[in-house]
């Protein structure tokens, strides 16, 4: 099963971008697949815009317009008023926002008709957003058949852009970063099947590729981002546990072939060493035979080194095949990695680098 080649599909950050720049004038409905991270836009927008206030609206929980609007009497007795629900933030004018609409493909008629004028205009009724204010939704892709259909009027009242699944490297670079399990990161890494999109292709058989969600298969559990974070958690109280009930929990969470692939790949965690032996012996500490062991080592520090023991990782560095070497310099160097600086700003580090022609990754930030 090959990757649809979407030359426009944007990656998770790519779409962010896209949405912190022209998202206060024009909504982007993100189209994409299922557990891709799509709901994560609006923890990374939040982060750009720290004056904003976020706000998810969960499109598959409305039963109708009524859980964005109510009326009630004017002032005057007269007549009615609508007034939006605390949840919508349009009674916040002097507070700029970021709304989302998440899975509003799955949202009713009538929710989705309500949501227009908040979508186009930035307001509805008497209301209307501070000017800075951020709007956009989410949406699977229909070839998923999960049930994402937007009418004709909703579709021209917004920009659509596909977000790509992205594949192993991207998944990995981001666990890094947001305390996935090593072990996991190490699988994830040697398997780049397990991001694979979907063939539309009838005559390809879904079970071609086990491990991810196929609208043709039977399968109920599958592989996707969402449920790999999942897996993590399984993973990381994994010693509480007998084999058989991780086993068996992972088979629940990504799929029977994906849990009983990663059982196996598991064991090799076992052969690691501490982090207590690289930090407090890194000349002594054993380095394990396999290379994907070895990988799990070097995903584990990128993901936990802190800057009183990065020089004991260095040294312990030193023992490592060189392309396991460079493993984590390029980790250390990709632009999102958030321990840049404390192993960036080592002298050890440093000298690695104009040893090894890296001159360049040992530039601080």
């Amino acid at each position: 099963m090959s990757r649809i080649n979407n030359t426009y599909a944007r990656t998770l950050n790519q779409t962010a971008d896209m949405i912190a720049e022209v998202g206060d004038v024009i909504t982007i409905l993100v189209q994409g697949h299922m557990g891709t991270g799509k709901s994560s836009l609006l923890k990374i927008l939040a982060k750009k815009f720290p004056t904003h206030k976020p706000i998810y609206l969960d499109c598959t929980t409305m039963v109708d317009s009524a859980d964005m609007f109510m009326i009630k009497y004017s002032e005057d007795g007269l007549t009615f008023k609508t007034i939006p629900m605390e949840d919508l933030g349009l009674h916040l004018p002097d507070q700029p926002i970021i709304l989302m609409f998440d899975e509003l493909g799955k949202a009713n008629r009538s929710v989705m008709l309500a949501a227009n004028r908040v979508m186009v205009e930035r307001k509805h009724s008497s209301y209307t957003m501070h000017k800075k204010s951020i709007v956009f939704a989410t949406t699977n892709k229909g070839t998923e058949g999960v049930g994402d259909l937007l009418p004709a009027h909703t579709r021209n009242r917004i920009t659509v852009v596909e977000m790509s699944k992205g594949d192993n490297a991207d998944w990995v670079e981001w666990g890094i970063a947001n305390g996935i399990d090593h072990a996991l990161l190490g699988w994830c890494a040697e398997t780049p099947q397990l991001f694979a999109e979907f063939s539309e292709d009838p005559e390809v058989d879904p079970d071609d590729n086990p491990y991810v969600f196929h609208p043709r298969s039977t399968r109920t559990a599958f592989v996707t981002p969402r449920s790999l974070e999942k897996a993590s958690h399984i993973l990381k109280r994994r010693h509480l546990l007998d084999e058989e009930s991780v086993t068996s929990l992972l088979m629940g969470t990504i799929g029977v072939r994906a849990a009983l692939d990663l059982a196996a790949f598991i064991a090799l965690a076992d052969g690691l060493p501490t982090l207590e032996q690289i930090k407090n012996d890194p000349t002594n500490a054993p380095v394990p035979d396999s290379p994907a062991a070895i990988a799990m080592v070097v995903y584990r520090t990128l993901a936990t080194v802190e800057r009183n023991w990065v020089e004991a990782w260095l040294t312990y560095m030193d023992k490592l095949p060189k392309p396991l070497q460079s493993l984590f310099v390029n980790g250390v160097r990709k632009p999102h990695y958030e321990r840049r600086d404390c192993v960036t700003q080592n002298l050890l580090y440093q000298e690695w680098c104009k040893v090894n022609t890296y001159q360049f990754s040992a530039d601080k930030k």
